[in-house]
């Protein structure tokens, strides 16, 4: 058979090009060390010649390809040594040349949920102008409003969160053009609140019902004296809790940008966007808020106007905590400063002070008045002044109003609102005979 015959020589010359191949690779590699020669005809490159020459290629054998088959959802972050080459983002290499060919036995992966932005894989996101000074846990607090606070604080503080290739903190500040990487994070989905919910509805109602002012960015609430801005330990009703009930369909919703105490009542500021938030944080840090307070102390200070500069440090006393004079360059202590003016007093007993606090420290005012010797009134952790008794007819509440709040507009112009004084600082007032609408002359007192 003629045509069986030529393929019979046709591999007879290939198989002989072959062997003189090999042998001519054999020859080459003869004043080698065996290791060397073994390595060779096991298929290696060879070692490179001197000079940066080209390596010798020696016969390869076949091997089944191996093809990493592509998953239907992400693997998990590797540590960085183990990442080839040191590359940051954990990507995984797929062959798109050879179709993956996926083993019999493999069982069947659950995909990836459809919208959980981030879930199952490592993000690099820039911070915008608009997100710029914002804190990295409100950050990431905004960016996935399915996960809980608490996880967010725990995956910063491992250094799971790295911003610009670093470990950061929980409370430092963004900066527009930053990059923050972002672990694989397990989202849970944000359930959507009943329509009709006969609760939900109570709560809009009540915060309704204690809005001064609002417009499409911003909020301002007139506070009660005991209802908590924050929850804590023990505490279940607070007014960040409330705040869910307008959780929109993209998870969004009114944040706070600064505190008021338990029991201390008047203007609370909500930025209802992202946007007002990171502008509204930007314009406290800067001091350029005003913020006015209203408070009846015991005796009447003199001189009637001041400023009160001292350095305040937390202390703790078993399951109590307050603010304590401390001396410059102690651990734990801030800068306060105070200015404070008589707008009226009721006798030698008490007296109506106004307050412009510089800056914002915890119990800041409490503690500053009872350092000059007259405490806020109601106050049940700085009133200690002994043989002093509340005058018949008042309540045994403090009295400490955030009066007025007075800020830029995210979006231009200046919000003003103010509060008016609580029922039981109104019975006061009545009973002493002081008026509200008396001048203020804290007005006058230095911004800064």
């Amino acid at each position: 058979m003629p045509g069986f015959a030529n393929e019979v020589g046709l591999l007879g010359e290939i198989a002989t090009t072959r062997s003189v191949f090999s042998l001519s690779c054999i020859l080459l590699v003869t004043d080698r060390s065996d290791e060397q020669l073994e390595r060779t005809l096991k298929g290696s490159r060879g070692p490179r010649q001197p000079g940066g020459g080209k390596q010798i290629a020696g016969p390869r054998h076949s091997f089944p390809r191996l093809v990493r088959a592509a998953r239907s959802f992400p693997l998990p972050p590797r540590s960085e040594a183990e990442r080839p080459g040191g590359v940051r983002g954990g990507g995984h290499l797929i062959d798109r040349q050879t179709p993956p060919t996926p083993a019999p036995s493999a069982p069947t992966l659950p995909a990836t949920r459809k919208g959980s932005w981030g879930e199952g894989r490592v993000q690099t996101v820039a911070v915008t102008a608009d997100e710029s000074g914002m804190r990295v846990d409100r950050f990431l607090e905004a960016k996935f409003p399915g996960l809980s606070f608490s996880h967010i604080q725990r995956v910063i503080r491992k250094g799971e969160v790295r911003v610009n290739g670093k470990r950061t903190q929980p409370k430092n500040r963004l900066e527009a053009g930053q990059n923050v990487r972002i672990p694989p994070l397990r989202l849970d989905q944000t359930k959507p609140r009943a329509a009709g919910n006969e609760a939900d509805e109570k709560t809009r109602a009540f915060l309704k019902s204690i809005t001064l002012y609002e417009d499409a960015d911003v909020l301002v609430f007139n506070k009660p004296m005991g209802l908590a801005v924050q929850g804590g330990s023990g505490t279940t009703r607070h007014l960040d809790g409330m705040l869910e009930v307008f959780r929109d369909a993209q998870g969004q919703r009114p944040r706070l940008v600064h505190r008021l105490d338990k029991d201390t009542a008047g203007c609370l500021l909500v930025a209802k966007t992202r946007f007002a938030a990171a502008a509204l944080a930007k314009t406290f840090r800067s001091r350029s808020a005003r913020k006015i307070y209203w408070a009846l102390v015991a005796g009447v200070p003199k001189p009637r106007q001041g400023r009160i500069s001292t350095f305040l440090a937390k202390e703790e006393h078993e399951d109590e905590s307050f603010m304590r004079i401390a001396r410059h360059g102690e651990e734990g202590a801030s800068h306060a400063v105070t200015y404070y003016a008589v707008v009226e007093t009721a006798g030698p007993s008490l007296a109506w002070i106004s307050l412009k606090p510089v800056t914002g420290r915890t119990h800041q005012l409490r503690a500053h008045m009872a350092h000059i010797d007259h405490p806020i009134v109601g106050d049940p952790k700085y009133f200690s002044r002994e043989n002093w008794e509340l005058p018949g007819g008042m309540q045994n509440r403090l009295h400490l109003l955030a009066r007025r709040i007075v800020v830029p507009h995210p979006r231009g112009g200046v919000i003003d609102v103010s509060a008016p004084l609580p029922p039981h600082m109104q019975q006061s007032w009545n009973l002493l005979g002081l008026d509200a609408a008396r001048y203020d002359p804290i007005e006058e007192a230095p911004a800064g």
